[in-house]
């Protein structure tokens, strides 16, 4: 018998085709960049081409956490220091920058002070990330938190989506690992699973409860995944949510960890929305463990893993192209933090300008400082943008028939709920999409808002919903979802 090094090629005369490339990767599903995402930029090279054909005038990117694509403006300090950095030939000039440029005299202190622990913003970095710039977040992290934090558990990442991925290789032991994941859930999560052959355990939160975490419904599906003989490792926690919005409480946060230290389960804290909280305020993982092992010392709260990513992409900041994020482990064996520092060696490390952009987004300037006034401005600008717009469509949502929304509590997603006719159904069978696929396509072609459908997150079955972000600039947008839908409705009675 042949091997496959001898094998004939295939008939199309490549080595590789659909039918032996990993087929790990054919399996893995990423529904936000999908279908809905390609055809939007196909309609929206087609505008830019000066068509006017179409029944709308601009493609509104609703998709994605992608802040900047939809005219969030960058912050001025965080971009001057990065220009010093990529053309430090500039501080040759600084009375141009001060009283031609409007830079202020600490964004070039600061970009002095990275330059001397970087060196060149060209050049590799330790694996794990620049020291010093470890140091500013174990910093920030001691001033949110209450509690120490070591420079030498932080590890940098290209966005915090390289984070999940480094922390899934090192948990996935074989094809019997099991994850708990929320459903809905990011689909990075489950793509990644699907790509390193480990088993995806859901759990599903709570919609009555406006998508909280339920205890209860964790332990169902742990049990039932260990009935199976899964090897459930870990549970994955968003905190904001996404796609949901939802924002945990102190006490939901408790109730994971001390199901966490009785199972022995790593938590994988996702904590990238942890800056945009409209109900209430944020509570880190990090935070209630610390505060449980000193509540309890004799319990063993000390042995429970927990690893929070944070990022530059999402918040005030939304710098997404950058690439800049972190991860802090607490309480993992010191011989496995070294296979993890190994694992990131393997990619060298994370892009330098992003870790830079990573020290400006946890050490900003303070009150006093010349840079604040503008900073605060335009962070508070943002935030409360954010918290308008996201307003505007929860009211649009109540609005339309058989849509049911939950308040914005936080993140930059809102998970309606809608209902579909048998009709509208059975001409989305006709197509063979869900009917949530074909709903989302149909808004697509009729208003130029790309969304998601709720399939890509995960659903209870027989429900329907959709993702939105609320980042789009104005409200006009909104105003032409309201309108299809009606015209949606009353065409699939």
């Amino acid at each position: 018998m042949a091997s496959s090094s001898t094998a004939p090629l295939p008939s199309s005369g490549r080595r590789l085709n659909m039918d032996n490339i990993n087929p790990h990767v054919k399996a893995a599903k990423y529904a936000v960049r999908g279908e809905l995402a390609v055809k939007s930029e196909e309609y929206r090279a087609y505008l830019q081409g000066g068509s006017t054909d179409l029944p709308f005038s601009e493609v509104i990117s609703a998709n994605i956490g992608n802040p900047q694509q939809l005219d969030q403006k960058p912050i001025t300090f965080f971009r001057q220091v990065l220009s010093l950095l990529e053309n430090p030939v500039l501080l040759e000039k600084e009375d141009v920058l001060v009283e031609h440029l409007g830079y202020k005299e600490d964004a070039i202190e600061r970009a002095k002070k990275l330059l001397k622990v970087v060196g060149s913003v060209g050049a590799y970095s330790a694996s794990n990330g620049v020291p010093a710039i470890r140091q500013s977040i174990a910093d920030f992290l001691e001033r949110r938190d209450g509690f120490p934090a070591k420079q030498s558990d932080i590890y940098l990442s290209a966005g915090a989506s390289s984070g999940v991925n480094t922390l899934l290789h090192i948990v996935c032991q074989n094809e019997n690992t099991g994850i708990l994941v929320p459903i809905p859930q990011y689909p990075l999560y489950t793509a990644s699973l699907a790509v390193l052959n480990a088993r995806c355990v859901e759990y599903h939160l709570d919609e009555s409860k406006n998508w909280g975490t339920d205890l209860g419904i964790i332990k169902q599906s742990y049990e039932a995944a260990k009935a199976k003989g899964i090897d459930v490792r870990a549970i994955v926690i968003i905190n904001p949510g996404n796609p949901t919005g939802a924002s945990l409480s102190e006490e939901d946060v408790r109730s994971v960890i001390e199901f966490a230290r009785q199972e022995k389960l790593v938590i994988l804290a996702d904590e990238v929305y942890q800056t945009n909280v409209f109900i209430g305020e944020f509570v880190s993982f990090k935070k209630i463990l610390r505060t449980l092992e000193k509540e309890q010392p004799e319990a063993g709260f000390d042995k429970v893993e927990l690893a929070s990513l944070h990022s530059v992409s999402k918040g005030m900041v939304g710098e997404c192209g950058h690439r800049g994020g972190y991860f802090e482990l607490v309480n993992f064996d010191p011989d496995v933090q070294q296979e993890i520092y190994k694992f990131v060696s393997i990619m060298l490390c994370a892009p330098v300008i992003g870790q830079c952009l990573v020290d400006l987004m946890v050490n900003p300037p303070q009150p006093g400082q010349p840079s604040y006034p503008l900073y605060k401005k335009e962070y508070d600008t943002i935030y409360n943008g954010l918290k308008e717009r996201a307003t505007a469509l929860h009211k649009a949502f109540e609005q339309m028939e058989g849509v049911e929304c939950g308040t914005p509590q936080g993140s930059m997603y809102l998970f309606p709920t809608i209902k579909l006719s048998p009709k509208a159904a059975e001409a989305a069978r006709q197509e063979g999409r869900t009917p949530d696929e074909f709903y989302c396509m149909r808004l697509l072609e009729a208003t130029g808002v790309c969304v998601v459908p709720g399939s890509g997150f995960g659903q209870k079955e027989g429900s329907l919903h959709f993702r939105t972000t609320f980042l789009a600039p104005g409200t006009e947008w909104v105003g032409s979802i309201v309108k299809f839908h009606k015209e949606f409705m009353d065409k699939y009675r």
